[in-house]
């Protein structure tokens, strides 16, 4: 029912109503007003991102990574809906050509807790991948009484020592590197970001259709807000942060992409160092998934959500 027909309705017996009755529907009208304005303010509060709900169950938050949106989730979210509700999360700026003006991920992480409130989510689970893995960090950092268990799909709490191959990267050392690789994203178009992104489709998946389909949402997403994404990813460093979370973590690695076995128990020691201050967090790789483990692996993934969010 429409916020007029409700009016309509109210104010029609009131024609020839005494004072008491015009009082009512003055505080009916008042209320009206009041809830029109929370569901602005609502609609506002969550303008980075926008969300599909599926299932019934304890909440989960599914958030994709840079340059996707929610259907690089919508095979798991179909085999956990009986037991689960899904929300499933897509940011603006990647797989759709509307920009994110200024800091990005703060923002993202700060209306995503606000959506969490708003709905009354009881501690949900997160689960994460790539840029959307580091958003479960800062989630469960930040606010750890509102955050479930978190798991990290091929995504850490700082970006930068997979480019370096050195866990020693700071914010410091990769300040200028950053830079210059925002400038290089804003001066893109869509095509040249489709082209770009096309070369490196080998390391995100192994199908050509998962690959079509990486390749289709990059194609869609926004330059700018592509290399805003990367800046912030490179500059924020979540690694002391993390030693707040309390809840359990599990972080899955993709080490198909590696060109030589050799170089597993290097990439295994990275990313451990990564979550090595959480209390609670166990590592996990797939030596043969590359960085799209839901497309790639999506067994094995499942498997690893459901022992993992066994009571």
């Amino acid at each position: 029912m429409s916020v007029f027909t409700q009016l309509f309705r109210v104010s029609k017996p009131f024609s020839n109503c005494q004072h008491n009755s015009r009082t009512s529907l003055r505080a009916v009208l008042i209320a009206l007003y009041v809830s029109l304005i929370c569901m602005l303010d609502q609609a506002q509060a969550a303008s980075h991102f926008s969300v599909t709900v599926q299932g019934q169950g304890q909440p989960i938050l599914l958030i994709p990574g840079l340059m996707s949106d929610q259907r690089i989730w919508q095979q798991t979210a179909d085999q956990l809906d009986d037991r689960y509700q899904l929300h499933l999360v897509s940011i603006q700026g990647f797989a759709s050509n509307s920009p994110v003006t200024g800091p990005m991920l703060p923002e993202v992480s700060k209306q995503l807790l606000a959506y969490i409130k708003q709905q009354k989510l009881q501690r949900p689970v997160i689960i994460g991948h790539s840029l959307g893995a580091f958003l479960a960090f800062d989630l469960a950092s930040s606010a750890p009484d509102f955050i479930g268990k978190i798991i990290a799909v091929d995504g850490l709490p700082y970006l930068a020592p997979v480019f370096t191959r050195d866990s020693n990267s700071t914010v410091a050392s990769m300040q200028a590197q950053a830079e210059g690789i925002r400038r290089f994203y804003q001066q893109m178009n869509p095509t040249q970001l489709a082209a770009a992104v096309q070369q490196g489709l080998p390391i995100q998946a192994r199908s050509q259709a998962h690959q079509a389909l990486v390749l289709q949402m990059s194609a869609a997403s926004d330059p700018t807000t592509v290399g805003q994404a990367v800046y912030e990813l490179l500059t924020t460093d979540l690694r002391e942060n993390v030693a707040k979370i309390q809840q359990p973590v599990l972080l899955l690695g993709a080490g198909g992409a590696l060109p030589d076995a050799s170089m597993r128990p290097a990439i295994t020691a990275l990313y451990q160092q990564q979550i090595a201050k959480i209390p609670q967090a166990t590592l996990r790789f797939h030596w043969q998934s590359r960085h799209f483990i839901m497309l790639d692996e999506p067994q094995w993934l499942l498997t690893e959500i459901n022992q993992f969010l066994q009571p």
